[in-house]
Order: C-alpha cells, then sequence, then structure tokens
C-alpha cells in the first residue's frame, strides 16, 4: 500500500486541509493519505498550539467515515520536536510492507534543504507537491517530485483561531462538527 503523509500542526484542520488531503488520495496513485498530527514543527513556535490529544480528535472528527484517509498520532510517542526523517524512519521500523511518500505545499518545499537529513528525505521517499501562489518551484533539490494542480482556499489557522476568539463564526471554514466541539470546549479562547 502506498501512504502519503500529510503533516501539519493542524491548529486547528479547516477545510482547506481536508480539500487537499481529499483532492491527493483520489487524484493520485496513493492509496491513503494520512494527516500526521505534529506535536511541535521545528521551524515553528509552540505556544499557540492546542494541546496535540485535541488536535487530532478534531482531525478525526473532520475525516470521519472518509475511508481513504486516517488522522495519525505517530508523531506523539516520538522525541520533540518532531522531525520527519525520524517519523519516516520509526514508520517504515513499524510498517515494513509500506510504502511512504509526503505532501507538501510548495511553499513548505521551498524550505526543504532546512530540513534535517534532507539528503535522506529526497533520495528514499516520493514527495507530492501542491502549487501554492507565489511558492513556484524553482528547484526540486533531486526530489522524486510530483507536482500537483490541487484546489486550493485561502483559508489560514492563524485567522481561524484568531476570529473564534472573537466570537465571530468560522462556519464553512471548519467543518460543523469541529467547529460544535471547539465551541463546547471553549478551545481558542
Amino acid at each position: 500500500m502506498r501512504i502519503g503523509l500529510y503533516f501539519g500542526s493542524f491548529n486547528p484542520i479547516h477545510t482547506g486541509h481536508l480539500i487537499i488531503a481529499n483532492y491527493v488520495a483520489y487524484n493520485t496513485d496513493l492509496d491513503k493519505v494520512w494527516l500526521v498530527v505534529s506535536p511541535q514543527n521545528p521551524l515553528k513556535p509552540s505556544s499557540a498550539l492546542l494541546n496535540e490529544h485535541d488536535r487530532f480528535h478534531l482531525v478525526e472528527l473532520a475525516i470521519k467515515d472518509e475511508t481513504r484517509l486516517r488522522a495519525s498520532n505517530i508523531e506523539f510517542s516520538l522525541p520533540r520536536p518532531s522531525y520527519t526523517v525520524d517519523t519516516l524512519t520509526y514508520l517504515g521500523e513499524k510498517f515494513p510492507t509500506q510504502e511512504f511518500a509526503i505532501i507538501m505545499g510548495s511553499d513548505s518545499f521551498q524550505n526543504l534543504p532546512r530540513w534535517k537529513n534532507f539528503e535522506h528525505i529526497v533520495k528514499n521517499y516520493p514527495i507530492y507537491v501542491y502549487r501554492r501562489p507565489g511558492h513556484e518551484i524553482t528547484d526540486t533539490f533531486g526530489a522524486q517530485l510530483e507536482v500537483l494542480d490541487a484546489p486550493m482556499l485561502d483559508i489560514s489557522a492563524t485567522n481561524i483561531r484568531k476570529w473564534v476568539k472573537e466570537g465571530k463564526s468560522v462556519r464553512f471554514m471548519v467543518p460543523d462538527n469541529v467547529i460544535s466541539y471547539i465551541s463546547e470546549n471553549n478551545y481558542y479562547r
């Protein structure tokens, strides 16, 4: 089985994330897409992060009943901050019969040389890159690359958190069951 790993803070998961995950699951040669909730991204501050178990639960709610998508908390048991190369190594040991690939936006792809052991990643794992406006792919860094034109929505988790805090509606940007759970648990207030 070929599994695409879509890493993110998902703080919170929103419609933009879901459109990309669903597009990749149904428009590439990947069999499944795992939304990997990262407890701590080494390139981002962690101060505004909701607890990782709560973010994982929101992802589970968002993809409920979608058979080609799966929420993954695989990084929760790994050292922090989370480095993709360490996660890939661990997954290879835990699931030796699976093939893993990485899914990312062209904005993140531009930062690939800053990643721990990025040479190992590009040599050993295919990378599916969805184009993001203003972030052209000018260098492949030697990666086995598949460039995708996935539908894009300009939705920001930062803005969603801000609007929730201000009591504004985020309907249609976040699945209804996720909005309800955020509201019931007073997240991002």
